[in-house]
């Protein structure tokens, strides 16, 4: 009888830990990654684009996140139909991630990414704008 009341006394402390101890804090969430361009400036055709994603919180690289929507177009020059194919090639270093694309004009072009960090259960989502120049 001592033995059962030892350990439900015992299951209760520690479900009283538990709940004390704010969930949040263990998780983090799609807001707390960001991608950053590692060059904004690119000049136009065949270019090499090359970006970093970083978690806001720790402010280190974060590695092997899973990219799987992207898509290349003009819309910051209003021209949200003129697209360009991306294609994925390996990054330099670790938490950089690399594409090669044709940006066939000059001007403002934005890159938007899906990702999933692996570990987070949302989706981190992010439009980032360069410039092609002549």
């Amino acid at each position: 009888m001592i033995t059962f009341n030892s350990a439900r006394g015992l299951g209760v402390a520690l479900l009283g830990l538990l709940l004390a101890v704010p969930l949040t804090s263990a998780f983090a969430a799609a807001s707390d990654y960001e991608f950053q361009l590692v060059q904004t400036d690119i000049k136009k055709g065949d270019a090499l684009i090359a970006v970093r994603l970083i978690n806001k919180k720790t402010g280190k690289p974060v590695p092997d996140a899973v990219i799987f929507a992207t898509r290349l177009d003009m819309a910051p020059e209003g021209m949200q139909e003129m697209a360009t194919k991306v294609t994925p090639i390996p990054g330099a270093e670790p938490g950089t991630y690399q594409f090669k694309a044709n940006l066939s004009m000059a001007g403002g072009w934005q890159l938007s990414l899906g990702t999933k960090v692996q570990g987070e259960a949302d989706t981190v989502e992010s439009k980032l704008v360069l410039k092609a120049l002549p």
